[in-house]
């Protein structure tokens, strides 16, 4: 083939991307493409944090595709329809991508594919997002796995992909016509957070960091919210700043090289790798779950509409420290730490009773590292409802949670500025009924040990 190209998604980078090598190995002009889509208006999975991140990562590709000879072509619309434009503008022979593994993409595939075959080129879809994806890993009886740790005993035993650079520049014809790259005004979207750097090259700075100190601590630190000891790499793998080829590789690279504690969180962090994955495969055999209970022994349960204590929880309001400073960090900056995200999570469910669709919903609009699979996974474990999920009895106390996670209060007086001059136990103890923490601080908008039973009694009632 002389032209074909390649159509970026959630692989915005250039090192050891599969669809972007192969349509280099397959022609000597490429024409580089991302389409901006309008569906986000209508849709609940994304908001203006994670469009922010978007549009700085896309300024960093395009910006280190011209350092390799090549230009990056952006285009609005519907992706089968603007790729067809550009197939027949460009006279490209295929068109080169990675495969998405949620149902929204999937379908645009299909359509990409009927559209590249009328037109008389090929559509080539590539693995990338997941090192094993779709049937890969299976049980013994070829079904799909539904608890993680078998699938995690499965997954360490096969293959695994080598990680391969972009070894030759990149020829884009002249004079193909381009949109502006995006800003946040495209959207019609203001900055709303304060939000983490965008771009492969600073993903690939975050994680040489994580790779140089944190990970010999991940295991000790991990669910500390104010330390600092996780990858913060989760938005670098949503929008594919970093391959997890490379993730993976290097950190198992350097757990054979480690000994003792230090091996051990290492092998932590590349368990995290593996829960990304099986959510990842539970979306690909069940995209249900992101409307309905995985376990549909649940589906009966008579959750409580979403109200004024939704809005408090939204807002960081509702009178339990840990849970209103996490609330606030996620609004601020788009970002959530792992731990306080379980803990706001079953607040929501088990003490509000408000199903987690409102919840996870809420999360894809203001998270930056907003991935369908893994929220909705982790909403659903920790409302009881999902594949290898939390007991539905399992239920956290906040008080307690902040009390061993942030013993000191640290997180919390961040956070929370009106608890600086409290006493960490105080923040970490319910008040008598309807007394406050302090003046400028709500009261508890609920009794946590009453709705411990009534969360316990609405899933027996199921």
């Amino acid at each position: 083939m002389h032209r074909v190209i390649h159509w970026f998604r959630r692989d915005l980078r250039l090192h050891d991307n599969t669809a972007l090598r192969a349509a280099l190995a397959a022609a000597p002009e490429v024409v580089p493409a991302y389409i901006l889509s309008d569906w986000h208006r209508q849709h609940r999975w994304t908001g203006a944090p994670r469009q922010q991140f978007l549009c700085g990562s896309l300024e960093v590709l395009a910006r280190n595709l011209e350092r390799l000879g090549g230009r990056l072509i952006i285009r609005q619309g519907t992706a089968d329809e603007e790729l067809g434009k550009l197939l027949s503008e460009t006279r490209s022979e295929a068109i080169f991508f990675n495969r998405d593994p949620d149902p929204f993409g999937r379908q645009m595939e299909e359509k990409v594919a009927a559209m590249a075959e009328s037109a008389g080129a090929c559509a080539h879809g590539l693995k990338d997002i997941a090192i094993h994806e779709r049937d890969e890993v299976l049980t013994g009886a070829g079904s799909p796995f539904r608890v993680f740790t078998p699938y995690a005993k499965a997954w360490r035993k096969l293959p695994k992909p080598p990680v391969a650079a972009i070894t030759r520049r990149i020829h884009t014809p002249p004079r193909i016509a381009s949109l502006p790259l995006p800003t946040l005004k495209t959207w019609a979207l203001r900055i709303s957070a304060e939000i983490i750097e965008p771009g492969e090259d600073a993903a690939r700075s975050r994680f040489e960091a994580f790779l140089r100190g944190p990970i010999r601590h991940y295991k000790d630190l991990r669910d500390i919210p104010f330390a600092a000891g996780t990858s913060r790499l989760s938005q670098d793998l949503r929008h594919g700043l970093l391959s997890p080829r490379e993730v993976h590789t290097r950190a198992l690279a350097l757990r054979d090289r480690s000994e003792g504690r230090a091996a051990e969180a290492v092998d932590t962090f590349i368990n995290e790798l593996i829960w990304r994955e099986f959510y990842l495969q539970v979306l690909w055999h069940s995209p249900h779950v992101l409307d309905s209970d995985f376990n549909p022994e649940y589906r009966t349960v008579r959750w409580y509409e979403p109200g004024p204590e939704f809005d408090a929880w939204c807002r960081g309001e509702t009178g339990f420290p840990i849970v209103d400073a996490a609330m606030r960090q996620l609004n601020a900056t788009g970002f959530m730490h792992n731990r306080l995200r379980m803990i706001t999570a079953m607040f929501l469910t088990k003490d509000l009773h408000i199903h987690w669709r409102a919840g996870e919903r809420y999360f894809m609009q203001h998270l930056v590292d907003g991935d369908i699979a893994s929220n909705n996974g982790g909403w659903q474990w920790s409302a009881g409802t999902g594949s290898d999920a939390a007991p539905y009895f399992r239920i956290q106390n906040p008080w307690t949670q902040s009390a061993r996670f942030d013993p000191k209060a640290e997180f919390i007086k961040q956070w929370l500025p009106e608890l600086r001059e409290i006493h960490p136990a105080e923040l970490h103890t319910a008040p008598a009924p309807g007394r406050r923490i302090c003046a400028k601080y709500p009261r508890p908008i609920v009794d946590h040990a009453k709705e411990r039973q009534t969360a316990l009694l609405l899933f027996r009632q199921k």
